[in-house]
């Protein structure tokens, strides 16, 4: 039986995003290991829910910031530790400071497991700041030298990853992100009404929503931005997550007068009923390595608007499913959501195309490439 570590630094990120994976482990008869730091859960969990799958948690004290040297140094001995301790054979690290953290470890480690890393998006990207670049780029591609296979999630990461040197007979792999439940996350018109009762929308208002961690990155405040520039009183906006831009967010809110129609609900489990209620779904961010959120509101035939960036580029096209916008002008979000606020029949075209053009982004399409990777991994 082959054991398999699975790194992230916030711990409900395996929950949300690598249920899937889990399953083709089980399935390959493989033991799992999960080692995060349970403090930081961005995204609600039961701890007691992956015990109860098998998986065998392991505390780490690993900081998102890559300046906590002294807190992620610990974590890599830990790390360390637990590849020693429980003869760990495969290590599949996630986010940038898990990935560095994980393949760190395994690279000291006597037992040279096999090593995979998901990027789900690089901080070095084109237009990205240039201190991400001399930050991110060079320990990428030293990390790079420790690494078996990496993933990545669009196809700019793809076309990077293939120019660093990976360990011998290494190679990259692109998946159209985590893979979306398409069964879950279908129009579902039965249960718009209902929901938007539940969230105190009018009927007959225009509803937006956005699914993201609270941030600067996530970028919700060019939408509050754009609301506060527009005349219509029956325009509602509910934004669902959490994260620590949460009080500025609703500093904001406050100050342009706009608490009565927009709406911040916390991390939500139920989206595939709450998109049921959106006329459009905003994705405004800086930066995305993908964006599931997104292709989530697809599947249920909800367009888009959203920032142009490379993680948007893999699933929106202007004019078919989405209105594409950037990230930084406050004036084209408004001049967007009041396209589509008027153009009740451009709204419906884009609608008709939503769901077709998210296919190639569910979680069978996606299970295809992971079973290769797999296969690889647990063939050495």
């Amino acid at each position: 039986m082959k054991k398999v570590l699975i790194v992230t630094t916030v711990s409900g990120f395996l929950p949300q995003f690598e249920k899937n994976n889990v399953k083709l482990l089980r399935e390959a008869g493989c033991e799992i290991h999960y080692a995060s730091n349970f403090k930081n859960p961005i995204y609600a969990f039961q701890e007691a829910d992956l015990k109860m799958q098998g998986i065998r948690l392991h505390q780490i004290d690993i900081a998102k910031s890559p300046f906590k040297i002294r807190t992620n140094l610990r974590a890599v001995r830990q790390l360390l530790h637990i590849i020693e301790e429980n003869a760990i054979d495969i290590v599949h690290c996630h986010n940038p400071m898990g990935g560095a953290a994980g393949r760190a470890a395994a690279w000291l480690s006597g037992r040279k497991p096999y090593v995979i890393y998901t990027a789900h998006g690089f901080h070095f990207y084109k237009g990205a700041p240039m201190r991400n670049w001399m930050l991110f780029y060079p320990a990428e591609r030293l990390l790079a030298r420790m690494t078996d296979l990496i993933v990545t999630i669009n196809r700019e990461d793809f076309e990077r990853a293939q120019k660093f040197r990976l360990k011998a007979g290494g190679s990259v792999f692109q998946i159209h992100s985590v893979g979306v439940d398409r069964k879950r996350f279908s129009p579902k018109q039965e249960k718009g009404e209902n929901k938007r009762k539940e969230l105190r929308i009018p009927q007959k208002a225009f509803h937006i929503i956005t699914a993201a961690e609270l941030n600067d990155n996530k970028n919700q405040k060019v939408i509050v931005g754009a609301l506060a520039a527009l005349t219509q009183q029956d325009i509602y906006y509910t934004v669902c997550g959490k994260g620590q831009g949460e009080c500025r967010l609703r500093e904001l809110i406050r100050e342009k007068g706009l608490e009565n129609r927009i709406r911040l609900i916390g991390f939500r489990t139920d989206m595939e009923e709450i998109l049921q209620t959106a006329d459009c779904f905003a994705f405004p961010s800086y930066r995305e390595g993908f964006g599931v959120a997104a292709v989530e509101a697809l599947l249920c035939g909800v367009p888009l608007i959203v920032s142009d960036n490379r993680g948007t580029r893999e699933y929106a096209v202007q004019g078919k499913n989405a209105l594409i916008c950037r990230a930084d002008s406050t004036e084209e979000f408004a001049q967007a959501i009041n396209t589509l606020y008027k153009e009740k029949a451009l709204r419906e075209r884009m609608a008709h195309c939503c769901r077709d053009s998210a296919m190639k982004f569910t979680t069978e399409e996606v299970e295809k490439t992971m079973k290769e990777v797999y296969g690889k991994a647990l063939a050495t």
